[in-house]
């Protein structure tokens, strides 16, 4: 059975393909590898954000607290943990759709929060822009680079990014929340059931 029959569609009806002899193809092999690779990619991203976090669990209690989570001490490693080890789970497939749900939380939060906390439309003063100009020892020669309008258009970048890398890692997590993990996971392989 296809993942579209299995996750997306609710008649489970067959898919029909216009070159039929490809089936064999797409349904033993393409779905169930590109889900994995995806699946992958998502955990995989998670636990490179998760890292620093877990090597620091408490580095982050100022910014859940700003957030509104309360107590910071509690919130921070649980963020860390909910990353590193959410993200390892989600890509090898294990108790893959309250992780994902979980994390698909915490990254909407993290979404709104970028969107909603923008980085702000320069790095340096008037002042700091005319040191740049006159050819100041204390900016590398990148600096001068990036600041020379006052970090304006490297800000929106980094804006940009962040909003996006959210985005995705967002929607890749509350997909697998949905539709689990798919047919190459632990879930699947291993314990034979999923949530």
């Amino acid at each position: 059975m296809t993942l579209q029959t299995t996750a997306f569609a609710p008649e489970q009806q067959k898919t029909r393909y216009y070159l039929p002899f490809l089936a064999g193809f797409y349904e033993s092999f393409a779905q169930p590898f590109a889900f994995t690779a995806f699946r992958v990619a998502i955990g995989g991203m998670l636990m490179v954000e998760g890292y620093p976090k877990i090597m620091a669990p408490m580095a982050q209690v100022g910014f859940v607290e700003n957030l509104g989570f309360y107590p910071g001490w509690l919130w921070s490693p649980t963020l860390a943990a909910m990353q590193f080890f959410g993200g390892l789970m989600i890509a090898l497939g294990l108790f893959t759709r309250p992780i994902a749900l979980a994390n698909g939380v915490m990254l909407a939060i993290t979404l709104w929060f970028h969107h909603a906390h923008p980085y702000g439309h320069a790095l340096l003063t008037d002042g700091g822009i005319a040191a740049l100009k006159a050819g100041s020892d204390l900016f590398t020669p990148t600096a001068t680079v990036r600041l020379v309008d006052g970090g304006t258009k490297f800000l929106e970048q980094v804006q940009t990014k962040a909003e996006l890398a959210s985005l995705f890692w967002t929607g890749g997590a509350f997909l697998f929340a949905a539709c689990g993990a798919g047919s190459w996971s632990l879930d699947r392989q291993v314990l034979k059931r999923e949530f």
